[in-house]
């Protein structure tokens, strides 16, 4: 059985609409899972929610309240309440988009605990966030039994990072997580009206967190500093120094409070997206001169591959061999991937998501490399 995973706050309508797309898909589907249901959970909605028992396609729904917010903390909470073995995890403004999934979760090997989506937005383009083995919330499967036994999401968090905790927790416990572009998801989040230094503040502080939390101790110390210098970078990009500023105090006051569970170097490797890296790069030469396109989140760790492989990195593409997208974020990697498919140079992915082939649906994994003949 499957549980659809709802967390809502004061979005009522919001709430209603996702629940009218998902009353769309073929609940027959659900058969080789068992069925499904929805758990909602309301992280303390100002105005009492009113949801049906059942959609008019026969799913039934349960409904939790909670006094106060938890944000993505009330995952927990609805887990608790859940019955599926699998646990659908959406926000109130996500769905999948058909049935796809199920065929995934049918399949899955027994060490994989959790499940990317193919995450798509309204503009056309996908989510941003996530690594090879890192989750985004709002688009993901994850195990029940192993959701629960590492603990669910830390409530310390609020938001922001909390997948790579949760991410980083399954690891830990042996278990993999993968990314499946057969499950798809729409998101239709609302772009407008946030607060800069308020996620400026949430993101040092937690990725500060994770690093002293699970950063191997030879680097850790290194790590830490490129974590703060990183987001001080943004945070005066976006002009959110004050928010930054007061995530600083609130990570150096709580950083020894941080339960320490130190990484391998190896599971380490994983978790940045490193051995991803490694593997698919193997097959390059030292000879083959690579122009990094499209960077973004992790590019350090593919720039770190080149060199070990002893391939030199140009700046120029016209001075290429290869063009290679350096983001190991799945969705801004796959946009950047598709928009090299007519180039007269070819583009190579950093790392293969597990998917069918995106034109002629004849892959089972994603080619490393896209040119004309794609």
């Amino acid at each position: 059985m499957i549980s659809y995973i709802l967390p809502t706050h004061n979005r009522p309508g919001r709430l209603k609409l996702t629940l009218a797309q998902i009353n769309k898909l073929p609940t027959e589907d659900l058969a080789p899972l068992g069925g499904g249901e929805i758990v909602i959970v309301d992280n303390a909605t100002v105005s009492t929610i009113k949801v049906p028992q059942n959609l008019p396609n026969g799913l039934p729904i349960k409904l939790v309240g909670l006094e106060t917010n938890m944000a993505a903390a009330s995952r927990n909470i609805a887990a608790q309440n859940a019955s599926g073995d699998w646990l659908i995890m959406l926000d109130d403004d996500s769905y999948p988009l058909d049935n796809g999934f199920v065929e995934v979760l049918v399949n899955a090997p027994t060490d994989v605990a959790a499940i990317g989506a193919d995450i798509r937005l309204l503009s056309g383009q996908r989510e941003a966030g996530g690594l090879p083995e890192v989750i985004i919330g709002c688009g993901a499967a994850i195990r029940r039994d192993a959701f629960l036994a590492v603990g669910g999401y830390e409530e310390s968090f609020h938001y922001y990072v909390e997948e790579y905790d949760l991410c980083a927790k399954l690891l830990l416990a042996g278990h993999r997580v993968i990314h499946d572009m057969r499950f798809s998801v729409m998101h239709e989040k609302v772009s407008t009206g946030r607060d800069m230094n308020v996620i400026l503040k949430h993101l040092v502080r937690n990725n500060g967190w994770v690093t002293q939390r699970y950063a191997p101790d030879d680097c850790l110390a290194n790590d830490l500093r490129e974590t703060i210098v990183r987001y001080g970078q943004i945070a005066k990009k976006e002009s959110a120094e004050s928010g930054y500023l007061q995530g600083i105090k609130e990570l150096f006051a709580t950083l020894t409070d941080q339960p320490r569970k130190p990484m391998s170097n190896d599971l380490f490797d994983r978790f940045t997206g490193v051995s991803h890296v490694r593997s698919t790069l193997e097959e390059l030469q030292p000879t083959q001169k690579i122009a990094l396109v499209h960077k973004g989140k992790n590019c350090w760790v593919v720039e770190k591959v080149l060199r070990e492989m002893g391939v030199k990195a140009v700046d120029s593409e016209s001075d290429a061999d290869l063009l290679m997208i350096g983001t190991l974020s799945p969705g801004p990697m796959i946009d950047a991937w598709q928009s090299y498919a007519n180039s007269t140079k070819s583009a190579m992915l950093p790392w293969r998501p597990t998917s069918l082939d995106l034109k002629a649906n004849s892959y089972s994994k994603m080619p490393a490399i896209v040119g004309l003949s794609i």
